[in-house]
């Protein structure tokens, strides 16, 4: 390694300053800093000689811009920023300063970041809410089901205007619709304009209620995010295995808190008339209609039903 005496003698060669002149040339006659000169007819040359640093991290990530490599391989030293200068008045005259600024793309990446944030999920693929959502391809994925797309479509359109009312969606269909899609569309969507929002995988998160019999933290804790989420989606409910406390002291304590104060949301294979002969039957008590009755007052109510048609896309049986 050079030693700092070697290094200032290099320094002081006329190898070296020639080099530099030349480099600050290039600097000064590049279209960016010529461009900046006419809009700041007050810089200096002695204040852009005393910046060339400045000038040579501004040029460089342009560059680097113009012909990016995507976000991964972004080039320029500060990963998804580039350099922005500035030129502000002092008492000696116009002085030059550099920011790193963020481009468009690690914007886009944060704003994404913050919404993922604001969704949680219990027991749902990841895939669901992460991957891109393309409306065109949306309505044309199935054209059996542009009536449900519509429809939800315009439910958002509608929240993001108005806010949150108390009424959710009963999406109702066959195997493979898209109902779990179309929900999580509904999720990422309204998350974009700052709501938060839960999605649960109703059959699992039966079963793993199980295990907080033991763990009161855990129970309250989950219980506490699904009431006071602005967005709640039981995903397939009716799939799962239902015992009578779990209807009556899980889902009727969550549903009691949020109706006519946030929407709830549903996917379910059952219309909402035979959704209520399911709640109303547990296997260790039989048949319990006015239990049953008593949570579908909670749900009916406070959702739009919405049929979802189209072909199974997971294979097996058509739907009719």
């Amino acid at each position: 390694m050079e030693s700092l005496g070697d290094l200032l003698r290099q320094m002081k060669s006329p190898r070296f300053r020639e080099e530099s002149q030349k480099i600050a040339g290039r600097l000064l006659s590049d279209p960016l800093v010529l461009e900046l000169r006419a809009q700041h007819p007050e810089l200096t040359d002695q204040e852009l000689m005393t910046n060339l640093s400045k000038l040579y991290q501004y040029v460089g990530d342009r560059g680097h811009c113009d012909n990016c490599p995507g976000l991964d391989n972004c080039p320029n030293d500060f990963q998804g920023h580039y350099t922005k200068l500035s030129v502000e008045p002092s008492e000696s005259g116009a002085k030059l300063y550099d920011r790193k600024t963020p481009c468009h793309k690690q914007l886009t990446r944060q704003h994404e970041q913050q919404v993922k944030q604001r969704i949680h999920s219990f027991y749902i693929d990841e895939r669901a809410l992460n991957e891109g959502y393309n409306p065109k391809e949306i309505v044309a994925k199935d054209s059996n089901r542009v009536p449900a797309v519509v429809q939800i479509f315009q439910y958002i359109s509608e929240t993001k205007q108005n806010g949150l009312s108390p009424q959710g969606l009963y999406l109702e269909g066959g195997f493979g619709t898209g109902k779990t899609f179309l929900a999580s569309y509904l999720l990422h969507e309204l998350a974009k304009v700052g709501h938060t929002g839960v999605i649960v995988y109703m059959p699992d998160f039966v079963e793993d209620l199980k295990s907080m019999f033991q763990d009161n933290n855990r129970m309250k804790e989950t219980m506490d995010i699904m009431k006071h989420t602005d967005l709640l989606i039981f995903d397939d409910i009716g799939a799962e295995n239902l015992s009578s406390w779990v209807r009556d002291h899980v889902l009727g304590s969550i549903l009691n808190y949020r109706m006519n104060r946030k929407p709830t949301f549903y996917t379910s294979n059952y219309s909402l008339a035979d959704l209520q002969k399911h709640l109303s039957f547990t296997n260790k008590d039989g048949e319990e209609f006015y239990k049953g009755e008593r949570l579908m007052n909670r749900i009916s109510p406070f959702v739009k039903v919405i049929r979802v048609e189209g072909e199974n896309k997971r294979g097996g049986m058509s739907n009719k």
